[in-house]
C-alpha cells in the first residue's frame, strides 16, 4: 500500500442508510473514499466497514472525529500498521487458443489464482492478495485482452487479539 493511505476499522450498525451517511459525510468535508468493503461482523446486528482514505494525520483526525459524531457508528479503529490486508479481483480475459489457455493456467498457478468460468470466447480468473501482486498479475493478462475487470478494493483485520 502507498504511502499516505490508511486503513479505517469502523463497527457500526448494520441498517439501511448508515452506508449513506458516512459517505456523505466524506463527500462533505471533501474526502475521498480510495475503498470500502462492508459486510456483517461478528456481533449480530453489526456491519464492519473497512475504509481506505489517502490522508495525512491531520485529515485522518478530522475523519475519525466526525466518524465518532455519528450515532450508528460503534468503534472507529486506524488499523494501517498492524493488519492483514487483502484484495479480492475478478478478470475477465479473451481467449482465442489452447495455447492462450494453457499460458493463463500456468500464472494463474504461479500466482495462486483460481479460473472460476469458462466458455469458448473467455476465461473468468479470480485472485486475492495485495494490490501489487493483483497488479502484477493483471500485467501478465494484458496481452491476451483483458475484457473486464472488478476489483473489492482492501479489506483489512488487524492482527493478534
Amino acid at each position: 500500500m502507498e504511502e499516505g493511505y490508511h486503513i479505517i476499522s469502523t463497527l457500526v450498525e448494520n441498517r439501511p442508510g448508515v452506508l449513506q451517511k458516512i459517505a456523505g459525510l466524506f463527500t462533505r468535508r471533501d474526502f475521498n473514499i480510495e475503498g470500502i468493503t462492508v459486510g456483517k461482523s461478528e456481533t449480530e446486528g453489526l456491519a464492519r466497514m473497512v475504509i481506505t482514505v489517502k490522508a495525512d494525520e491531520k485529515i485522518l483526525e478530522q475523519v475519525t472525529k466526525q466518524l465518532n459524531k455519528l450515532v450508528d457508528v460503534i468503534k472507529i479503529k486506524d488499523i494501517t500498521k498492524n493488519a492483514v490486508k487483502r484484495e479480492l479481483c475478478l478478470i475477465k480475459v479473451s481467449t482465442a487458443s489452447e495455447i492462450e489457455r494453457s499460458e493463463i493456467l500456468q500464472y494463474s498457478n504461479i500466482f495462486r489464482a483460481q479460473i472460476i468460468d469458462v466458455s469458448e470466447e473467455a476465461l473468468i480468473v479470480e485472485i486475492t492478495g495485495d494490490g501489487d501482486k493483483i497488479n502484477a498479475f493483471i500485467s501478465l493478462l494484458e496481452p491476451f485482452g483483458i475484457r473486464k475487470i472488478t476489483r473489492t478494493g482492501i479489506t483489512a483485520m488487524s492482527r493478534g487479539i
